[in-house]
């Protein structure tokens, strides 16, 4: 699914900080937000801090915000699905802007998903 208001433009370090340093915070990011009860995981992309010989799937960190792309737990609305990503990433990076791209939404397991039909 391609989202028009993606960017894939490659993720450039912020003043001050080098790639090495985003990488980290990239990092601590993805994981705290993959810590969230309403993310069922990042998602693949376009959204993505672009790193020599590595790429954080999910999370961009801008000079003045950060982007997370995630695939959300069924069930959870989605206001409370970016609420907790907004607060994972502010826990890590305060005063920050925080824009979070739910991509997808993951379905129960298949007998479970029998039920809903």
């Amino acid at each position: 699914m391609t989202h028009p208001a993606h960017h894939t433009h490659p993720t450039r370090p912020a003043p001050g900080r080098d790639a090495d340093e985003v990488g980290r915070l990239a990092g601590r990011i993805a994981t705290a937000v993959a810590d969230c009860p309403a993310v069922a995981a990042l998602a693949d992309g376009p959204i993505a801090t672009y790193l020599p010989g590595s790429t954080v799937a999910g999370v961009a960190v801008r000079d003045t915000e950060v982007k997370v792309e995630v695939v959300a737990v069924f069930g959870t609305p989605l206001t409370e699905v970016a609420a907790q990503v907004r607060a994972a990433v502010h826990g890590l990076t305060p005063g920050t802007q925080v824009e979070v791209c739910i991509d997808d939404i993951e379905l129960p397991d298949s007998a479970a998903r029998e039920t809903l039909r």
